[in-house]
């Protein structure tokens, strides 16, 4: 596995954790309210920042597109359903976010649970074929590039940034039992 693609699924190691923590607060809603809402709080911003903000615009304007170029057939297929998906998150993430302001946990926590099963789903695809698939079409150099390219969009919305959304999730998965 080349370096770029290794990046993508180590982030979605994060991100996977992020989505086990959130099935676990559940058990907090009409128990501990406030604690509830603060860390659905900290998740929601977490998948907006880490998850797409860092992850799924990597895929979006460096990845896909790449690979476009390398297979126009890969276009209309999986790549448009990966999207579609990341556009369905951020429909979601609105979800979760319109019930918490509205003291709703139980209907937020719904939309957290239908996040995390497509988040995971679409997540298995990516490590099962569309890495692989992209693994495949680049040589050393380009995947070279891309990897270069990752590491600049890390850069630009800042490394510390991203290391300590990832410190929060660890922290949250210890704390959230």
């Amino acid at each position: 596995m080349n370096d770029s693609i290794k990046l993508l699924t180590d982030e979605h190691v994060v991100i996977s954790t992020a989505c086990e923590i959130s099935d676990r607060i559940a058990k907090l809603i009409g128990k501990k309210d406030s604690e509830y809402e603060d860390v659905a709080r900290q998740l929601l911003s977490f998948f907006r920042e880490y998850g797409d903000a860092y992850h799924h615009f990597k895929e979006e304007k460096i990845l896909f597109p790449e690979m476009n170029k390398k297979n126009e057939m890969i276009a209309d297929g999986i790549i448009k359903e990966m999207l579609e998906n990341h556009e369905d998150f951020r429909e979601l993430l609105r979800g979760v976010e319109d019930f918490l302001n509205k003291k709703d946990y139980l209907r937020a926590q719904q939309q957290f649970h239908i996040y995390k099963e497509v988040l995971l789903d679409h997540i298995a695809v990516e490590n099962d074929e569309v890495f692989h698939v992209a693994d495949a079409l680049f040589s050393p150099t380009e995947n070279e590039n891309i990897n270069f390219r990752f590491a600049d969009c890390d850069n630009e919305l800042g490394l510390e940034k991203k290391k300590n959304l990832a410190l929060l999730i660890q922290n949250l998965d210890n704390s959230v039992k």
